[in-house]
């Protein structure tokens, strides 16, 4: 059985280069103050680039040393959700483009998700029907986009379109709105606390909206283990019941909705893992994930504890789930 992690990121220095350009003084790329070069949303920095995310032969020697079979690889935050369209368009394909030469290249090794422009619907499909053909198994997007809600009206066109083909998305979170308003630069909170609250406010709406219900062929896999939607779903679940606005839309409990949806390993505790697996339901709605090549990825940590549970479920996790849900 193949060990399959599905969430794990690559991207381009060209890219990198498409972000310097066209940031717009919302994105840049420049030094941190521990002299790493790192993305940042305003001056906060959120992301910071690391040689394994555009070298793919250092990838595959890193998989071997941690027993990882296959990479279901996606493009990171903050996507291509800036530089107005033909920016955004081109940073998607030229993602894209590269990650279809590398599963061409690699084919027992290398899967990948998705990159599209969802600021434009119209791009967006076609770009998604483009990646399709190109053997894409899945769409990547973040918890939100340029501001926006996932559940905007503006995205349906495109959520009808993944809908149809029962694509599997990886909902990942980017530095929230508002990172200057919470403070955020101090400790460099955003990778702690603010892709957190992305992650967890994003399935919030989706889930008390009806967004679930209305899509019922989405394949939604909530990163970092769901963020705080485990500690949460019993909160979510009371506030159903007292709050008018938290039944307004849907009547079964939020946490019969978290059943419905997946989740990955990438957590660094044993027992937050342990949660997540009980939320989800059983087993069979978690992934194993690594989000290597981040600075706090942990392709092997993250095996380790996914290894640490009953053999049946660490099976499942490890490769099975991945390959009944990817079709791999």
């Amino acid at each position: 059985m193949p060990v399959i992690d599905i969430h794990t990121h690559m991207l381009t220095l060209d890219w990198i280069e498409l972000l310097r350009a066209h940031g717009g003084g919302k994105y840049s790329v420049k030094k941190t103050p521990a002299n790493q070069d790192a993305i940042h949303l305003y001056d906060v920095p959120f992301m910071t680039l690391m040689p394994g995310m555009w070298d793919y032969d250092l990838r595959i020697k890193n998989m071997d040393q941690a027993k990882v079979d296959i990479a279901v690889v996606s493009l990171t935050c903050p996507n291509v959700f800036w530089g107005g369209r033909e920016v955004s368009l081109r940073g998607a394909r030229m993602v894209n483009d590269s990650m279809a030469e590398q599963q061409r290249a690699k084919p027992d090794r290398i899967r990948w998700f998705a990159t599209l422009p969802w600021q434009y619907a119209d791009d967006a499909k076609a770009e998604f029907a483009r990646c399709v053909k190109e053997g894409a198994i899945g769409v990547m997007v973040l918890g939100s986009i340029d501001g926006k809600d996932l559940i905007d009206p503006q995205f349906a066109p495109i959520w009808s379109e993944i809908d149809k083909l029962g694509l599997p998305v990886l909902v990942h979170p980017t530095a929230p709105q508002g990172v200057r308003e919470m403070h955020m630069e101090a400790f460099n909170l955003i990778p702690p606390v603010g892709f957190m609250f992305d992650t967890t406010l994003a399935f919030a709406h989706m889930i008390f909206s009806g967004f679930l219900d209305k899509y019922p062929n989405l394949k939604l896999i909530a990163a970092h283990a769901g963020a705080a939607l485990p500690y949460l779903a019993g909160r979510f679940d009371i506030c159903h019941e007292k709050i008018s606005a938290c039944s307004a839309v849907i009547k079964d409990k939020p946490s019969s909705y978290l059943r419905r949806i997946y989740y990955d390993t990438v957590v660094y505790d044993q027992t937050a893992l342990e949660l997540c697996i009980k939320v989800a339901g059983s087993a069979d709605n978690v992934l194993y994930g690594s989000d290597y090549p981040h600075n706090i990825g942990d392709m092997t940590g993250c095996l380790a504890r996914v290894n640490a549970l009953p053999g049946n479920q660490a099976r499942q996790i490890a490769g099975k789930n991945a390959e009944r849900i990817f079709k791999i």
